[in-house]
């Protein structure tokens, strides 16, 4: 049995090592389209039910394995020969991500909506095609021992690229311009200064080796081979590998997610609606977001290669719902009374006397939705990863994660009105609720598997 220090080593991979940049490059974007961009919104006045509609941008991400068979099929000019299938593409969409960032970064919600609806759309387009190809580049760079380290290492450099969209675009806004009153130009510098973080990924194509493909792209010379080579074949090769399970499979992926994603839209204008500042929320998440994601998606490897991946994915979906109902107590009247008093029963009366109530409870509900998110997401890009045939790579994998959000980003849509209609504390109950839904499916896919009627097919 190997060591400890045996098994850590495999973190120190070159190949392991860099998907933690290519995690940075890919989770970057994805904020800044979603609850960064909701804060924003929301600061200029614009209504929350508007905002709940706004994220829609965000079902660009769902529809992104309509053009994947391109990456497949299609080669850059010039870049393709300089650097390869997988890291032209990267490099394409890496300077379009940071492109349309700089557009946003010149306008305002308030004075110009269309041009800023297309940069964002723009935004969401170039950041959906570059998981695409980060997607196909992991799965292709390293066999199946290694999966597991390349998914942690990934969701690390994805979880802290997602704080620094978050927090950081919060605390850089607030330490352009930390006054009550919306400036627009305090957002605009922060937009300006993600587009320049997008450089970590720059560097990674620039620096990593080309995956060898496993399997010959073949050529395809009109829109009826492309179509049956891009897009039929890797859909049939689904049902010919799990049969009707495959079903099953498609419901985990399509619901694994719900909870979170449902949640997220509403995060920081419940923040906002709940009186905590830009610069509060970002340096809570800050600090206890960075240390407890890292703490999540490490253990997360980990537990995968020890327990098991549908054990852990499992407790990654309990332990999504269950974070959600933390957010529903925050948002009662007596969260900060009964959490004092909880904490007066472990820690010195002296330590808590100097400490903010309502900080203090904004840490634990950021720390815990960290840490299971961590977990949950380690174990679910290792299930995708499962699943995937690798002569279908970026066809397969964008299915796969285009349709995990497809369902979870549309009801996003209505949670502004949702919250209205009802109340957060409802609105968050709501949400725990339908992450009971893929937990049911694990559970069966785990007894087919102990039944010896699934076992993981994989090409």
């Amino acid at each position: 049995m190997p060591t400890i220090l045996q098994t850590l080593s495999i973190y120190l991979n070159p190949r392991v090592l860099f998907m933690g940049l290519f995690g940075f490059s890919s989770g970057l974007p994805l904020l800044l389209v979603f609850s960064t961009l909701s804060f924003w919104l929301r600061e200029a006045g614009v209504e929350r039910a508007s905002i709940g509609f706004f994220s829609w941008i965000a079902l660009t991400y769902s529809f992104k394995w309509a053009w994947s068979p391109l990456i497949d099929q299609f080669q850059l000019p010039w870049l393709h020969n300089k650097l390869g299938r997988r890291r032209s593409w990267l490099l394409f969409t890496q300077i379009m991500i940071m492109a349309m960032l700089m557009i946003m970064a010149t306008q305002d919600p308030q004075q110009s909506v269309i041009l800023f609806i297309i940069a964002s759309l723009g935004l969401a387009i170039f950041s959906a095609t570059q998981d695409v190809v980060i997607d196909a580049f992991r799965i292709e760079s390293a066999d199946t021992h290694l999966q597991g380290a390349m998914a942690a290492t990934y969701m690390t450099g994805y979880r802290l690229a997602m704080i620094v969209a978050g927090a950081g675009s919060l605390a850089i806004a607030a330490f352009y311009d930390n006054s009550a009153v919306y400036n627009a130009a305090a957002w605009q510098f922060a937009y300006a200064c993600m587009a320049l973080f997008m450089l970590f990924g720059v560097l990674a194509t620039l620096l990593s080796k080309e995956p060898i493909a496993k399997h010959q792209i073949q050529a395809v010379h009109n829109v009826r081979e492309f179509l049956i080579t891009g897009i039929v074949n890797p859909l049939t090769d689904l049902f010919q590998r799990y049969g009707k399970t495959c079903l099953l499979l498609l419901g985990i992926v399509i619901t694994y997610r719900i909870s979170d994603i449902v949640m997220g839209i509403m995060a920081n204008p419940f923040y906002v609606d709940m009186g905590y500042s830009k610069a509060e929320v970002a340096a809570i998440s800050k600090v206890f977001g960075v240390i407890m994601t890292l703490i999540g998606a490490g253990l997360g490897g980990l537990l995968v290669s020890g327990f098991g991946l549908l054990s852990i994915l499992l407790l990654g979906g309990v332990l999504s719902a269950l974070t959600n109902v933390l957010f529903h107590w925050m948002a009662g009247s007596m969260a900060t009374s009964q959490l004092m008093t909880v904490l007066a029963l472990m820690l010195p009366e002296t330590w808590l006397q100097t400490q903010d109530p309502a900080q203090l409870l904004l840490t634990l509900v950021i720390s815990a939705d960290n840490l299971s998110a961590g977990i949950a997401t380690c174990a679910f890009v290792v299930f995708l990863s499962r699943l995937t045939n690798t002569q279908f790579t970026a066809t397969q994998y964008a299915l796969f994660s285009s349709i995990m959000v497809l369902l979870p980003k549309f009801i996003a849509g209505f949670s502004g009105v949702i919250v209205d209609s009802w109340d957060y504390s409802a609105f968050f109950i709501g949400t725990a609720v339908l992450g009971i839904i893929p937990v049911v499916f694990i559970l069966v896919l785990m007894y087919l598997q102990t039944t010896k009627r699934f076992k993981w097919i994989k090409s």
